[in-house]
């Protein structure tokens, strides 16, 4: 099978991600440029509230102290469905504080099908703290919708990009539970097609893997 030059961003993405260490926490690991326009909106809308009227306490809410092993987070008949070709065991990314926030990918060429998923913990010192850094990334991923039954709060929001006319299509999905987020960044292209996976499988597959990852957080609660 002869070899397809990939484009300059995707080409970038597989080299070494040391980037996503000094970050310290995965926002958006999309092989392209910002997202142009968001496609899934999920019939739901975001419906965490909170009581202006609730009693105020010193208590701090903490449910997690640490960040669960994020490569063990997604069975590996999940990663080998979602990332054909990769590796199951993931390599995870050096964090600044690997206690609190942990990012594994998985990324991998199968013929022309290109798949990469990265699943990332970020643990905060409460649960406002996380209710409200939460809030902040939805409002920066805009345009998708809320996913039911998952954590505490769940957003996914599906986009797709174009450069030298190869799509790539990324679904993000962020989940809160209790002072814990978890984000997965799901995206795929075919080099010879120069088309993206739908948004229903992008989506789909995304979704999958944060159920996964939030039960994994679940399981390893104080």
């Amino acid at each position: 099978m002869r070899s397809l030059p990939l484009p300059l961003a995707l080409t970038a993405r597989l080299s070494p991600v040391v980037v996503l260490a000094a970050a310290g926490w995965a926002l958006s690991s999309g092989p392209l440029a910002a997202p142009q326009a968001a496609e899934h909106k999920p019939a739901e809308e975001k419906t965490e509230t909170q009581s202006a009227s609730a009693p105020s306490t010193s208590t701090v809410s903490k449910a997690y102290s640490a960040a669960p092993a994020p490569c063990e987070s997604v069975a590996k008949k999940t990663i080998g469905s979602l990332v054909p070709g990769a590796k199951t065991a993931g390599k995870e990314i050096p964090s600044t504080d690997s206690e609190l926030r942990r990012t594994c990918s998985w990324n991998a060429l199968k013929g022309y099908d290109y798949r990469w998923l990265d699943v990332s913990y970020e643990v905060m010192e409460s649960e406002e703290a996380a209710r409200k850094s939460y809030e902040e990334h939805t409002e920066k991923k805009s345009g998708g919708g809320a996913v039911p039954g998952l954590g505490d709060s769940a957003y996914s929001v599906v986009n797709l990009t174009t450069e030298d006319k190869q799509q790539t299509r990324e679904g993000v999905v962020i989940a809160r539970a209790s002072n814990a987020l978890v984000m997965i960044t799901y995206n795929g292209s075919d080099f010879e097609s120069k088309k993206a996976p739908s948004t229903d499988t992008i989506n789909k597959g995304a979704i999958k893997a944060a159920k996964e990852a939030v039960a994994a957080l679940e399981s390893d609660k104080d």
